[in-house]
């Protein structure tokens, strides 16, 4: 569960743009904080997205801001992210300084994960040649055709179901710089339809040649996943691997009990599993071996209903 909002962004706290009725603080440096931006929907005075933008505009020097956070705005599970798109690729003439963005930081508690409408974001890698850093929070509707950019060096999409057109994107794009790459895979029920075997462009790494960190997280297919991990050319490339929150058995611990592929790691994060307790003792050996560090925290216990046997991801709806 998503139950906290970002605390830092690129180095840099996260500090929330006063609203209307705030008055005599003193704002900090524009390149000092990450401004986080967002607007209460059901507040008796709410504001609109669109005036909270527009005096944020009017306030900060744009041209030193560097991290920029979007957060709740209004009824995100009615209207789509797009005119959020088009509200800072309109101001890319004046955020000459931006580097990081962060899109919907929105918790469990104002709404669920799949509820948070999105769009096409990729404008926004169009628009800021120079932006490294890039988080998306929220799968349903998000689009993200083929792209490119020189200096992206992280991408984070949180999703309880990624569509498999978005995996395809990002696997067909070029990012020559990116560092880390995490993708929220998702449940089939949310709209997570990728399979392992979709992701055989990324794994294969031929687009991805600075990537030193992979995230392949919260998916009911995990154990698929982790076979095709184990196999992938990038693997070698890799100093950290992100394999947790989602539906892994024993028969994904299988493939990292039989091979010492990932042996050049420095972790290896599993965490939120259903293993049993004699695979988890077998893997905390091999990685010990190996002298990979491991994290295999919240052994998940599965349910059962009318005969059937539930494994759920740690994000869902």
């Amino acid at each position: 569960m998503i139950v906290t909002h970002l605390g830092t962004l690129h180095g840099r706290p996260a500090f929330d743009f006063p609203n209307p009725a705030a008055s005599g603080g003193v704002l900090p440096d524009a390149d000092a904080v990450a401004w986080r931006i967002s607007v209460e929907p059901y507040a008796d005075d709410a504001e609109e997205f669109t005036d909270a933008w527009t005096r944020f505009v009017a306030t900060v020097d744009l041209s030193a801001v560097q991290a920029l956070i979007i957060g709740e705005w209004g009824e995100s599970y009615e209207f789509d992210s797009s005119l959020i798109v088009e509200l800072i690729v309109g101001q890319q003439e004046r955020l000459t300084s931006l580097r990081a963005l962060f899109l919907a930081d929105i918790t469990q508690e104002q709404q669920e994960i799949s509820w948070i409408q999105q769009s096409d974001v990729t404008p926004i890698l169009a628009a800021f040649p120079r932006l490294v850093e890039l988080g998306i929070r929220g799968g349903t509707e998000l689009q993200f055709p083929p792209t490119g950019h020189a200096c992206l060096r992280r991408l984070t999409i949180e999703s309880g179901g990624l569509p498999l057109d978005v995996v395809r994107g990002i696997s067909s794009s070029e990012f020559p710089a990116l560092e880390s790459l995490e993708l929220w895979l998702g449940d089939d029920g949310y709209g997570g339809d990728a399979t392992a075997e979709d992701l055989s462009v990324l794994l294969s790494g031929e687009s991805l040649p600075s990537l030193k960190h992979l995230g392949l997280r919260n998916s009911e297919i995990q154990d698929a996943v982790v076979h095709a991990v184990v196999a992938a050319p990038l693997l070698a490339r890799l100093r950290t691997l992100d394999l947790s929150l989602g539906v892994l058995t024993d028969d994904g611990a299988a493939a990292l009990l039989a091979s010492r592929r990932f042996a050049h790691l420095d972790s290896l994060d599993l965490h939120h599993h259903f293993l049993s307790d004699a695979v988890v003792a077998d893997l905390t050996q091999h990685c010990a071996e190996l002298a990979v560090h491991v994290d295999l925290s919240e052994l998940m216990s599965p349910d059962a209903c009318d005969g059937e046997v539930w494994r759920c991801i740690a994000v869902t709806e």
